[in-house]
């Protein structure tokens, strides 16, 4: 269990709920002062938890036992979580043992069989760590040559870092969901894989070079974004606008990403001629 990890979660959580998010049947406590902080206070999600407020407080503090899956199961209905936050939760109050990520998983033939039947629709395989384990010739074409670069550098966020200002570049807000995914897919490896020293490396490498990214961490964000629409400029074909859709493989710690327009539109054209 990581007592702060969980304390800092529990917080970020309750800042971003409302007291207008609250059902009316939940019957909060009635306020007895000006609201200073954002969210929700302590003592209200201690109400609609069940449990008792000097035991919430010690959660946020860092200073409790570690809390029982019934007590987890009333704090996630109390901050209204999702199924990703739920099994965060779980896993940072140590409910789950943290997995193994030393060996590396293979691409499974019909997955490559697939990446190569896709043809017009760039894609690529990533693992945990957000490396690119596979790709077809459309991917290569639209993001880089994954060929070339090390392993060390096939990295999604660190090709991301590359060639910002240059093909990874959207318009104002364009890519503004792109950090927060890369975000919430970090988070939940590292909770998963708290002793893997070369995926920390890279959340400190990537937090360090873009606010965005580092905003999304300190908020513990691990909301998955299955798709994000963003704006990129290829060397050679210009200003492309695309969404981009990861999808994960069922039984494996992988993901498949693909980059996708929209029907009819230039940029739809132009990904089919790659």
């Amino acid at each position: 269990m990581s007592s702060q990890e969980l304390a800092d979660f529990l917080r970020r959580r309750r800042e971003d709920l409302r007291p207008e998010d609250v059902p009316a049947e939940a019957m909060l406590p009635p306020g007895r002062r000006a609201r200073r902080t954002p969210g929700l206070r302590r003592e209200e999600v201690a109400v609609l938890a069940q449990v008792s407020v000097s035991y919430y407080e010690r959660l946020e503090r860092g200073r409790a036992p570690r809390p029982s899956p019934q007590v987890l199961s009333s704090l996630a209905k109390a901050l209204q979580l999702n199924e990703a936050e739920r099994d965060h939760l779980a896993r940072v109050a140590g409910h789950v043992l943290p997995g193994d990520n030393t060996t590396p998983e293979q691409v499974p033939e019909h997955v490559r069989q697939l990446l190569g039947r896709l043809d017009d629709i760039p894609a690529y395989i990533v693992n945990d760590r957000q490396d690119v384990v596979a790709w077809n010739a459309a991917a290569a074409a639209l993001v880089t040559d994954f060929s070339r670069l090390t392993p060390h550098d096939r990295n999604v966020t660190r090709i991301s870092a590359r060639f910002r200002g240059t093909l990874c570049t959207g318009a104002p807000g364009s890519e503004s969901g792109f950090p927060q995914q890369i975000a919430a897919e970090l988070r939940a490896a590292s909770v998963r894989y708290p002793t893997d020293n070369v995926l920390a490396e890279l959340i400190n490498e990537f937090a360090a070079h873009d606010p965005d990214f580092a905003s999304s961490w300190r908020n513990h964000a691990v909301r998955r974004m299955p798709s994000v629409r963003k704006n990129l400029h290829h060397p050679t074909q210009g200003e492309l606008e695309i969404d981009r859709y990861t999808l994960t493989l069922p039984g494996s710690k992988l993901s498949l990403v693909m980059y996708t327009a929209e029907a009819g539109s230039p940029s739809a054209a132009v990904l089919k001629g790659l």
